[in-house]
């Protein structure tokens, strides 16, 4: 056993029994952090691709006064 990993034993052990729960889900958290990998974060990305708007507008200014007289009556 290394030496930092003896010491993070023995702080461990220093921790009241009630604070063990925050120690547990800050270990897990770290150890969810490993287990991340490439696909899963190009599967996520694919997700967003599908789910962002792709714009068909051609013609800005034509768009926006369309929108205006719809709004305002002009």
């Amino acid at each position: 056993m290394t030496g930092i990993r003896q010491e993070a034993i023995e702080l461990i052990e220093k921790v009241p029994e009630d604070k063990l729960e925050f120690i547990i889900q800050i270990i897990q958290g770290i150890n969810g952090l490993n287990t991340d990998t490439s696909t899963e974060r190009e599967e996520a990305l694919a997700r967003l691709e599908q789910l962002r708007r792709k714009g068909t507008v051609i013609d800005d200014d034509a768009e926006l006064a369309s929108y205006r007289k719809e709004k305002y009556g002009k």
